[in-house]
This record gives structure tokens, C-alpha cells and sequence, in this order.
């Protein structure tokens, strides 16, 4: 039974003192909490359709603003001294918690878009979600791309980014980058490690130190569209290589699955998606622990 539900919006406050926006929809009678991880430069609004129909299943469901984005971007960006992992270290982490506060004893899950299911293992309460949904994650590295796409990597990394960093400090909303800005450390260790087909891997014992990795034992399933020339199912296996003690399972799904003519690795979340989002909402929502 489709239950009503209402949004509200909420701040939150992290370890290190940073101040997060988010918002909770939520139903009458939750009996599953879900918490939404964004892609690089997605706002947490971009999300609101699939926690709205999760909402009505029975979830309550938190969208926030990683640091530097969006309503959660604080003083001058060309200043920030952001990292890319500050995203899972503490901003994942916070999010948890207050997904926990607002559903106490109600049984924690996880939706990541992209580099949301990137730092599920720099998470130093990773054990309290009991299951993860990835959508459209793949590591960055772009020789697991299509090859077809590597000309406009290369212009966004080396060229369209060398400029933005060179006029105003930071990324910039402009040349084709259609996403939020972004603080210049984000979109630097995003540049590096997309050069490499170790991806963030190369980092364990710098960037990304202290990191559990190997202590996700929760149950991964991985979403990837065949249309999507970023996410291909070889840059998803690579992803999911990071977590060796995680019972994992690859879904790879055409548009004409899910009943659409386009995904790409955004249009997972578009309005139309429905059948999509059942299939997380089934897996989120069951309760044994394998993949």
C-alpha cells in the first residue's frame, strides 16, 4: 500500500564542524531508511523523485549536499581546501548518523550514484548500512570508458578544467560542464586518478588513509546501462574490486529494460525510470544478505 509522505528540509553538522544541507522525506509507518549519495556535481533535488517513490514504499530517505556543493557550498570555492575522499570521510559519515537519529532502530541501506559508492570505504561507520545499491558506478580511470567518449574526457580534464582553474580558481559551470562547481582539490584528485587504472586505489596508504575497504562486508549490488559511457561494466567490476569481502553482483541492464530510449549515466534518476527504481526498492528493501 502506497503510504503519503511529506519533505522537509534539514542541516547537519560533521566531525569537522562543516554544515551540510540536506532533505528527509519520509511516510507515516517507515520500516526502511535509505540514504542517497550524489554523483560528482549532482544536487541533492536531482534525487527527489526516487526518494519520493521510495517514501511511499515504506522508506524514510535522506538526499543531502556533499561539502562544496550546492546548498552545502560555503565562502569562495577557488579557496576551498576540499578533498574529494572529505565526501565519504565525513560528509557520508554525518549523513548516516542523522539518517539514524531521524529512524531510530529502523534498518539502514545505501543508493550511491557515481562517486557515491566510490568512499563507501573511507567510512568509519560503514557497518551501519545494511545494504548498498549502486547506480551508475564505475571507477574513473578512463581506459574502462568507452573509447568513444575519451575526446570529451580529455578536453574536460586538460582542457576545458586547466581553464576553469585558470580564470576562477575552480570548475566552472561553463564549456559543456552542465554539473555544480566544483572546489579546484575535488576536481585535481578527480583528474588524477582518472589517469590511471588503479583509479583512488594508488592512494590507500595517502589520500584516501585511514580506509576500510576490506572491512565492507555489507551486500553490494551494482547497476550499469549499456548506453552509459562512463559506468561500462568493466570500469563497475574494477569498481567493485575495491571491496573484496562485500558479496557483490553486477546488473547490466539495456534502456529498452527499463522501457526508456536513453540512460546514459545521469538519466538513471530522470522521471520515467520507475522500473529501475523498483528493482533497487526490491533489493534495498529484502533482508538477506546475499548479493
Amino acid at each position: 500500500m502506497m503510504q503519503p509522505t511529506k519533505r522537509e528540509p534539514l542541516s547537519f553538522t560533521t566531525s569537522d564542524g562543516v554544515t551540510l544541507q540536506g532533505d528527509l522525506t519520509t511516510c507515516e509507518t517507515p520500516e526502511l531508511a535509505v540514504l542517497i549519495s550524489a554523483g560528482t556535481g549532482f544536487p541533492r533535488q536531482f534525487y527527489h523523485g526516487i526518494a519520493q517513490f521510495m517514501a511511499e514504499r515504506g522508506a524514510i530517505v535522506l538526499t543531502y549536499d556533499y561539502r562544496g556543493i550546492a546548498g552545502s557550498r560555503q565562502g569562495d570555492l577557488a579557496q576551498s581546501e576540499i578533498e574529494y575522499p572529505d565526501w565519504g570521510r565525513y560528509d557520508m559519515v554525518a549523513a548516516v548518523e542523522q539518517l539514524s537519529q531521524a529512524a531510530p532502530g529502523v534498518r539502514i541501506t545505501h543508493l550511491a550514484h557515481s562517486v557515491g559508492g566510490h568512499f563507501i570505504g573511507v567510512m568509519s561507520n560503514h557497518q551501519a548500512i545494511d545494504r548498498h545499491a549502486l547506480v551508475s558506478v564505475g571507477t574513473g580511470y578512463f581506459g574502462g570508458h568507452q573509447v568513444e567518449n575519451w575526446p570529451l574526457e580529455f578536453y574536460f580534464w586538460w582542457l576545458l578544467g586547466s581553464y576553469s582553474l585558470l580564470r576562477w580558481g575552480y570548475i566552472k559551470p561553463v564549456g559543456g560542464w552542465q554539473g555544480e562547481p566544483l572546489p579546484p582539490r575535488v576536481f585535481k584528485t578527480w583528474r588524477k586518478w582518472s589517469q590511471r587504472r588503479s583509479y583512488f586505489r594508488a592512494d590507500y596508504e595517502g589520500l584516501l588513509k585511514p580506509q576500510h575497504y576490506s572491512d565492507v562486508t555489507a551486500s553490494i549490488r551494482s547497476w550499469v546501462f549499456t548506453d552509459d559511457p562512463i559506468a561500462t561494466p568493466q570500469a563497475a567490476r574494477d569498481l567493485l574490486e575495491c571491496y573484496p569481502n562485500a558479496a557483490k553482483s553486477l546488473q547490466i541492464r539495456t534502456p529498452a529494460d527499463i522501457g526508456v530510449k536513453r540512460i546514459g549515466h545521469e538519466g538513471a534518476f530522470r522521471p520515467g525510470r520507475e522500473a529501475l527504481w523498483a528493482e533497487c526498492w526490491d533489493w534495498l528493501s529484502q533482508n538477506q544478505v546475499t548479493a
